[in-house]
């Protein structure tokens, strides 16, 4: 489908990702062409946060784009003082407009709980001293997860759970906590994104926002299936539609609130 009026932002795009590199110009021109105007290019190391801003400044490529930095909980065995130091100044830069991505993953646990905590409790705590917005991950984490973002909610300002993929009682608890939440294609997956169809409807609206994960997570209902296993910025639209559908809402509309909510929570697009 065809934005012609309303345009969207992927919030979440992993542009630095290797998969990108024999055609990243021509993957945003292509999502371009269908309305996806703009991107939040995802660091989840040091030097993908590096990478991330490099792209974000980029003048040879479309869109608007901007970027996040930040040790990803997988990554959070790499957080250590020297590249913390380096890390904390890429926040100083008017194009990083989150810091993130950070939180809990112990589905894996590729860093350990304690690495992943400390971290995420040192990217919590620069929330709170520079009031940047958070952009948080969590898998199999709940009562951890809950348990540091209360801790801090009070100090922070925003933060998005980004590809929101748990239970309705969980999403319950973070709109509590007044936190925005990013959907992904998740929802398109018959089997593992069939609770998210119904839970969406609780996501008020001025709290969604809409992503990729590119290269991550393609749509899996999308007909005719894309030959490619690559997920990409021009199936924004295709997710942006799906989720109206499950919401019982006009597709146009919630992108006109969906950009709304972008321009608000990273306080972009509006000069």
């Amino acid at each position: 489908m065809t934005l012609k009026q309303t345009q969207i932002t992927d919030i979440g795009l992993n542009l630095t990702n290797e998969r990108f590199d024999k055609d990243r110009k021509e993957s945003l021109q292509r999502g371009l062409e269908v309305g996806v105007h703009r991107h939040i290019i995802t660091g989840t190391t040091l030097a993908t946060s590096q990478s991330a801003l490099e792209l974000a400044l980029d003048d040879a490529l479309p869109c608007e784009r901007y970027a996040t930095a930040g040790f990803h909980p997988h990554n959070a065995s790499e957080n250590n003082p020297a590249s913390w130091q380096q890390l904390s100044g890429l926040w100083q830069h008017p194009k990083v407009v989150a810091i993130g991505e950070t939180g809990l993953d112990f589905n894996r646990n590729f860093s350990t709980p304690k690495q992943q905590l400390d971290s995420f409790e040192l990217h919590l705590q620069a929330a709170v001293a520079l009031q940047l917005p958070l952009f948080l991950h969590e898998r199999d984490a709940q009562d951890e997860f809950l348990e540091l973002v209360s801790h801090y909610r009070c100090g922070f300002n925003k933060a998005v759970v980004h590809c929101f993929t748990g239970t309705q009682a969980f999403l319950v608890k973070l709109i509590e906590l007044d936190l925005h939440i990013g959907i992904t294609g998740w929802i398109c997956d018959e089997r593992r994104g069939e609770h998210l169809r119904s839970a969406v409807k609780l996501i008020p609206n001025d709290r969604l926002m809409l992503e990729t994960d590119s290269p991550y997570l393609l749509p899996k209902d999308m007909r005719p299936k894309p030959k490619s296993s690559r997920n990409e910025p021009a199936y924004l639209p295709y997710i942006l539609q799906r989720v109206a559908h499950y919401r019982v809402q006009d597709t146009q509309e919630l992108a006109q609130q969906t950009e709304a909510t972008v321009n608000d929570f990273f306080e972009i697009g509006q000069d």
